[in-house]
C-alpha cells in the first residue's frame, strides 16, 4: 500500500516519525509520505528534520519514506510562493489542505492550490468543476480520504473526478495509529464514495506515478 498523506508530532499527529513509519511497515505499507502541516512559521523548521529522519527510516526499515508537507491555511494567493519555498527546502511531496467541509478553510484555497505545482489536493470538499478541470490540466491528484469528517464529500469529489478525467489518490490523513490503512478501511471508504474496489488499484497507480516522477526529479 502507498499512503501519501500522514502526520507526526511535528504537527498535530501523536507519533514520532519512527513509530509511524514502523507501524505502517507492520501494516504492509510499501511507501509512506510524512506530510506535516506547515505554514510560513514552520516549513523551514519541519522539512529538514523530516528529510533527515526519512532517510534513516528508509535505510533501516526497508520501506520507502518520502519527506513532504501539507500546506495548511496559508492565504490562497500565497500558496504558489510557499510551494516553491517548500520545494527549495527539499519537500518532495506537496499536499495542500483543501476546502474540507469539516473546517473553515479560506475560500479559493482549492483554486490557487491546483495552479501552484502541487502533487495532491487533500479533502477538497465542495470543489467546483472548474477547479477539477484545472487539477486535471496541471496533473494534480484529488484526494479520496479515509479520515472521518473530511470524507463527507468523497462521493462528490469522486463523481466530478470521473466526469472530468482528473486523477485521484486514496490517502488516510493519519494522525493516530488506528488511522493507518488496511483492506477493510479501503473497502468501506470506496463503497461510501460510490467507487468499485478496482479504483483502489487505479489510485495506487496514480500514487506510484507521483513517486516515480519524484525519483526522476531528485
Amino acid at each position: 500500500m502507498i499512503d501519501l498523506h500522514t502526520h507526526t508530532l511535528f504537527s498535530d499527529g501523536v507519533l514520532l516519525p519512527s513509530e509511524l513509519v514502523y507501524r505502517a511497515k507492520f501494516k504492509g505499507y510499501k511507501a509512506i509520505a510524512l506530510t506535516d502541516h506547515v505554514d510560513y512559521s514552520t516549513y523551514d523548521y519541519v522539512i529538514p528534520r523530516i528529510i533527515k529522519v526519512s532517510k534513516i527510516l528508509q535505510d533501516n526499515y526497508e520501506i520507502l519514506v518520502i519527506p513532504g508537507v501539507e500546506i495548511t491555511y496559508v492565504p490562497p494567493k500565497l500558496i504558489k510562493e510557499i510551494v516553491a519555498e517548500c520545494r527549495s527546502c527539499g519537500a518532495e511531496i506537496i499536499v495542500v489542505h483543501g476546502e474540507t467541509v469539516a473546517e473553515t478553510v479560506p475560500e479559493q484555497t482549492n483554486h490557487y492550490a491546483v495552479q501552484a505545482g502541487i502533487d495532491i489536493l487533500a479533502h477538497p470538499g465542495h470543489i467546483t468543476k472548474e477547479d477539477v478541470m484545472l487539477a486535471k490540466k496541471n496533473n494534480v491528484c484529488l484526494e479520496i480520504t479515509t479520515r472521518c469528517g473530511h470524507n463527507a464529500t468523497n462521493k462528490e469529489v469522486a463523481k466530478l473526478a470521473l466526469e472530468c478525467g482528473a486523477k485521484m489518490v486514496l490517502n488516510t490523513d493519519t494522525h493516530e495509529p488506528e488511522n493507518l490503512m488496511d483492506n477493510d478501511k479501503v473497502k468501506i471508504t470506496l463503497v461510501n464514495a460510490g467507487l468499485d474496489f478496482k479504483y483502489f488499484e487505479i489510485m495506487q497507480k496514480n500514487a506510484f506515478e507521483i513517486i516515480k516522477n519524484l525519483q526522476n526529479k531528485f
